[in-house]
């Protein structure tokens, strides 16, 4: 599609990883993050871009990365193109806005999920058997209803094309010890909250969210991307309304059009119709420009 960066192809750099949607070269003394327009659904990449989706992803993790600042250190080391290595110079027109410098760090392999309102897999989990990951909830609840308090949900972190699987705080304990998951839960609800705030004045509810975590000379800092529409769902609060799906700024309105075509949720997935790409795109930068207060164009 026109515009899109699908793909990055730079032979000077050591391509370390591609993930869903970021490109991860190893420049030795760091880590070069490139956030492509590549889109996914339920863990399965899919084959049509979102032109300038990147752009929005790490405009919004700057942006969140910055005001987190007092509660947790991050693998930032620049966004700005021109502070890059000399190796990335000849690549500033692809990599400017959608790219950042990071600190390497050893990643603990948890999903660190935040619910605050009872949506998704959490929903389905609580039709099922009133708890989500584990935590028993309030009866009645409806779908979309703000729970009593934030919980923490881990998740396995798993491989691009397989499914993160939904575990419980004493197997996150079991997994990486017990101090380690005290302290990505106590970090991932007070991110949370302080995002939910913030959000919550700028007329959007973050109904729940991931975050990831590293360990850099023994410290956990927060890597990866923070608070954006692919790893969280905003709604507008104008429109908020619990008993049913909410109107919102993420990538559930992809999700929802997949559920409508009835893709089985297997790769390969489908190609997303021109009205689906256009209406996504805006959704993204809705956010971005509500979250922000500043206009941007892609």
């Amino acid at each position: 599609m026109k515009n899109a960066v699908v793909e990055t192809r730079f032979p000077e750099m050591n391509l370390l990883a591609r993930g869903k949607v970021r490109d991860i070269y190893d420049l030795e003394d760091s880590l070069l993050m490139v956030a492509t327009d590549r889109i996914s659904a339920y863990d399965v990449v899919l084959p049509t871009p979102v032109p300038g989706k990147g752009k929005v992803l790490t405009r919004i993790s700057l942006f969140w990365f910055d005001i987190m600042k007092p509660l947790v250190d991050n693998h930032l080391i620049t966004g700005d193109v021109d502070q890059f290595p000399k190796v990335c110079a000849p690549y500033k027109d692809i990599l400017r806005d959608r790219s950042m410098l990071v600190r390497k760090a050893r990643t603990i392999p948890i999903e660190c999920v935040v619910r605050g309102y009872i949506s998704g897999s959490g929903w389905k989990s609580y039709q099922d058997s009133g708890t989500v990951c584990g935590i028993p909830l309030p009866d009645g609840l409806q779908e979309s209803d703000k729970l009593p308090e934030a919980i923490f949900t881990p998740s396995t972190k798993a491989d691009v094309g397989e499914h993160d699987i939904n575990i419980d705080f004493e197997e996150t304990a079991r997994r990486i010890g017990r101090p380690m998951a005290e302290k990505i839960k106590t970090l991932s609800l007070a991110i949370y909250q302080k995002g939910v705030d913030l959000a919550g004045q700028k007329g959007i509810i973050i109904a729940d969210t991931k975050f990831e975590f590293g360990i850099v000379d023994g410290k956990v800092i927060l890597i990866d991307e923070i608070l954006t529409p692919d790893s969280s769902r905003f709604w507008p609060k104008t429109t908020y309304a619990p008993g049913g799906a909410q109107q919102s700024y993420d990538k559930q309105y992809v999700r929802d059009y997949l559920t409508v075509i009835a893709w089985d949720k297997r790769p390969p997935g489908p190609n997303l119709p021109s009205e689906v790409i256009r209406n996504t795109q805006q959704k993204y930068l809705d956010a971005l420009v509500a979250l922000t207060g500043k206009p941007y164009a892609i």
